[in-house]
């Protein structure tokens, strides 16, 4: 028998009036003895119509019926626990003035309503929310959540009602407006509810593209700066599924490519020293990209430091050497001719290094 509400949208159409008001107020979060005052019942009447409503419905509980009120439009989006119905107009305006959440996937996840962080349950139950976070406000069905968060071995319970349930309880806290909404589509963060971080990092990298086309190079660096400044460490670090695997390569990739541009326009722009230092970092986390260390060798030299710089060329050639098997690309090879000739300028952006982010 299932828990919960199936794939598809649930409805109440096989209760009646009277079963149908108990199990929106059950959705609301009322007790028995509340139901029975509200409708000017005795308890054990409730009782026994909520007995009837789990038949009917194939529920195996009281959490299984809070789920299915909300999946089945009995309890709107935003009503809280014992909350009274209230106008649409009322509900949106409410939802337009709500504290904004965010929600940070650029390290390990975090949700910090009013600055305050919330506590959102075991991993995969914030893997689902990591995957609506990235929907960036689509509609996700439930095998798509499975796919995502479980892939090839999708677990034996119907749980992604449970999760998205439980996920509603953890963001609202007790007394706000819910940020997951069911439509016919699937379920998705309410628009405007929530500010996640990698979409504020999409739209600076739009900017980054614009400022860079326009020939503004200070700006460029500027938005990049602000761009890497979201991240807090390893993208969506610890979540399981194939979903959040992908996007840490993703988003590690979009970060290494955000600081080789800021980094290249730094060296364009004499800034050698500032560059030098990140550069020696960055390169230390990935021996194994040549564009990075064909910058920091330029940036070195540029400094007046050939020994350091042929010496990053020697180190990149043996760990290629050794680790892949394979002698150094062309990037490397320049950089390292320009140095031997003594050239006063590098190669520009492309002549290796990633032309955007």
């Amino acid at each position: 028998m299932p828990t919960t509400a199936t794939t598809d949208r649930p409805d109440a159409t096989a209760l009646g009036r009277q079963e149908r008001q108990v199990l929106a107020a059950v959705g609301c979060g009322l007790g028995d003895d509340e139901i029975a005052d509200a409708l000017a019942v005795p308890e054990d009447t409730v009782a026994e119509l909520l007995a009837r409503i789990l038949v009917k419905l194939g529920l195996r509980d009281r959490a299984a019926a809070i789920v299915h009120a909300f999946d089945c439009g009995l309890v709107a989006p935003g009503l809280g626990p014992r909350a009274r119905p209230v106008s649409r107009t009322v509900a949106v305006r409410a939802a337009e003035s709500a504290p904004r959440m965010g929600i940070s996937l650029l390290g390990p996840l975090q949700v910090r309503r009013d600055g305050r962080l919330l506590r959102l349950g075991h991993l995969r139950q914030q893997a689902v929310l990591a995957v609506l976070a990235l929907g960036a406000g689509r509609p996700l069905g439930q095998q798509e959540l499975l796919d995502d968060v479980w892939g090839m071995e999708p677990p034996v319970a119907n749980v992604v009602p449970v999760y998205i349930y439980r996920l509603r309880k953890a963001l609202c806290d007790g007394d706000g407006p819910a940020v997951i909404e069911r439509g016919t589509r699937g379920y998705r963060l309410v628009p405007g509810a929530v500010d996640v971080d990698v979409a504020r990092l999409e739209e600076l990298v739009t900017g980054i593209g614009k400022a860079d086309r326009a020939g503004e190079p200070l700006e460029t660096v500027r938005l990049c700066t602000r761009a890497l400044d979201l991240f807090r460490g390893e993208p969506l670090a610890g979540l399981p599924g194939p979903l959040a695997e992908l996007e840490r390569l993703r988003l590690v990739e979009r970060r290494i490519a955000l600081v080789q541009r800021k980094l290249e326009w730094q060296l364009r722009l004499g800034q050698e020293t500032e560059a030098i230092a990140e550069l020696f970092a960055l390169s230390a986390a990935h021996p194994l990209n040549e564009p990075l260390a064909a910058m920091l060798m330029r940036a070195l030299y540029r400094g007046g430091r050939q020994a350091d710089a042929l010496m990053v060329f020697e180190r990149a050639r043996r760990r290629l050497a050794d680790d892949l098997g394979v002698p150094p690309s062309g990037v490397l090879r320049r950089a390292h001719r320009m140095i031997l000739r003594g050239d006063e300028a590098g190669p520009g952006p492309s002549a290796g290094t990633a032309a955007g982010p």
